[in-house]
């Protein structure tokens, strides 16, 4: 199963869902990839930290040899880095990747990701975390993908935000990958005794759209796992929100 976390919005929580979700597979036992497609690495920093420096190959030496007429004989997984999280290996991204963008899109290489992602083996799950916007990476992403989560804040420009979105999904199943599926809207950093929210909330689904029953609450220790590049699962396997990540794992599974 790969399953991208996508929203043209920044801010959302794009990288915090993919790498903990990511990091709760593999805790679960299942061998899980994470490919972060996003020039800012925050999913890459998440995991890595200041070992982020140590990686040999990353997206960036992927996208580039791509553009070769061959791939240079390299296979899919030596772009591929481990983790010190058992079962956890990532695709670790770089902040060169913008300077790729407009000549792999010209050059449409749209499908180059799925392909390497199809020669991969031994990986139950695929998480992709993609750029704040819709762009040759997160086409890329869903193209790759069967499954597609959507970030929401409840804010107002976030729903706004929300159509076009779904959208740019739709048009990339007709015209690129129909196996791909919207499995729900992630509501994050949820705070219930605001009004504003719970409104927001009511009102997607009121029109019907796939909200998620598991909700994510707004927390510093976030933050602070982020810090200490840990994961949720492995920094704070008892709080409030780690238990809210697996109950949208859960969810996802059952």
């Amino acid at each position: 199963m790969r399953r991208v976390v996508f929203n043209q919005k920044g801010g959302v929580g794009k990288s915090s869902i993919a790498t903990n979700l990511a990091a709760i597979s593999a805790n679960k036992g299942f061998r899980t990839l994470l490919v972060d497609l996003d020039p800012q690495c925050n999913a890459s920093q998440y995991l890595l930290g200041r070992e982020i420096d140590k990686v040999e190959n990353d997206a960036m030496d992927f996208f580039e040899h791509s553009l070769a007429f061959k791939m240079r004989g390299i296979p899919p997984q030596e772009y591929i880095s481990n983790t010190r999280f058992k079962n956890l290996s990532l695709l670790a991204s770089n902040p060169k990747l913008g300077d790729l963008h407009s000549k792999l899109e010209a050059k449409h290489k749209i499908y180059k990701l799925r392909e390497a992602l199809d020669g991969l083996e031994g990986f139950d799950y695929v998480y992709i975390d993609t750029p704040p916007a819709f762009n040759f990476y997160t086409l890329s992403a869903l193209v790759a993908a069967q499954g597609c989560l959507i970030p929401f804040d409840c804010d107002e420009f976030s729903r706004q935000a929300l159509y076009s979105l779904l959208e740019n999904v739709q048009e990339t199943v007709e015209d690129h990958n129909d196996e791909l599926r919207v499995e729900g809207i992630v509501i994050n950093q949820f705070q219930p005794r605001a009004t504003l929210p719970r409104q927001m909330v009511d009102s997607l689904k009121a029109e019907e759209l796939p909200v998620m029953a598991s909700y994510l609450s707004s927390s510093v220790k976030m933050k602070e796992s982020h810090n200490e590049s840990i994961p949720l699962i492995h920094y704070a396997p008892k709080h409030k929100l780690t238990q809210e990540f697996v109950a949208l794992f859960d969810e996802l599974h059952s």
